[in-house]
């Protein structure tokens, strides 16, 4: 049973003040783009799991791997054993704030689901495993709002052009939460409850890609540019080269470039790669669907 399943970007990132349990307030603006993982699972005697693809260093291998821990999460909600051959293929940046674990996490629910004949209603177990996983499963684009994973599809017409830059290596969300925090108390700012921007929301259901582009924000930003100064090149680069609009997607350290089509998308990658400004560069479009089987 092979699920694919896409990455996403934070077309605007809202961040509230600390919560008591450690998590923030969101209104995250997720859009499902064409970058995608396969994770295929198959039936076995035990749990196993295998990762291929490019770039695939820092993906761990083990128990703590999201998708092995949604099998297991599945089959304990099932009260069966947790067997099942899942193998990953990668193609979703990995520790890029493109929630590629998520998304990988997401499909292994959906394909242990088909494997085991299951039906069962997977949003719930998707939340507790974590915030961006319930969008994965659903795909297209929606607010998620508590710390993300409350779900609420948004009206999108057309199709939007991006481009992504890829950074080499990661950056920790956790850390990138921890420097928007300090970044903001050296800063005194004391901010109040996150919402979804009215002039982003009119931009998507327009279609209107040059009001999308002026909407896009990112409250992380600051403090991955704070952990990565390098990445100021970058999105300094995709803009000079005619971006409609440019953002960190997410925690980091992927750079997010929006295009007025398909073209101004491909010279787009040409532009960047030509500048060295990252460890690569690639097109996608969106929205596009959630976890799907093939």
């Amino acid at each position: 049973m092979t699920v694919r399943v896409p990455a996403k970007v934070n077309l605007q990132l809202a961040v509230g003040p600390l919560r008591d349990d450690g998590f923030h307030d969101l209104a995250n603006v997720f859009h499902a783009v064409s970058l995608f993982d396969e994770v295929t699972a198959s039936p076995a005697d035990s749990l196993t799991l295998r990762v291929e693809g490019e770039s695939i260093e820092g993906v761990p291998t083990g128990d703590d791997n999201l998708a092995a821990r949604a099998a297991r999460l599945l089959a304990q909600r099932l009260g069966v054993p947790a067997h099942a051959a899942l193998t990953i293929r990668k193609n979703i940046p990995v520790a890029g704030g493109m929630a590629g674990g998520s998304a990988d996490a997401a499909a292994a629910l959906v394909a242990c689901a088909r494997l085991w004949g299951a039906d069962v209603d997977l949003r719930p177990l998707a939340a507790r495993l974590g915030s961006d996983v319930p969008f994965a499963l659903l795909g297209g684009t929606a607010i998620g709002t508590g710390r993300g994973e409350v779900l609420t599809p948004v009206e999108v017409s057309g199709r939007f052009h991006w481009v992504f830059a890829l950074a080499d290596g990661g950056l920790s969300t956790p850390a990138v939460y921890a420097e928007c925090d300090r970044l903001r108390e050296a800063r005194g700012e004391r901010p109040g409850p996150p919402q979804a921007s009215p002039d982003l929301m009119a931009a998507l259901a327009a279609g209107d890609a040059k009001a999308l582009g002026a909407a896009l924000a990112n409250d992380l930003e600051p403090a991955a540019l704070s952990l990565r100064p390098a990445l100021r090149d970058t999105l300094e680069a995709g803009r000079a080269f005619g971006a409609l609009g440019a953002l960190v997607s997410g925690s980091g350290p992927t750079c997010a470039f929006l295009a007025d089509s398909a073209d101004h998308a491909e010279s787009l990658v040409a532009a960047l790669t030509e500048a060295g400004v990252a460890r690569s560069v690639v097109a996608a479009h969106g929205p596009v669907p959630g976890a799907t089987v093939l």
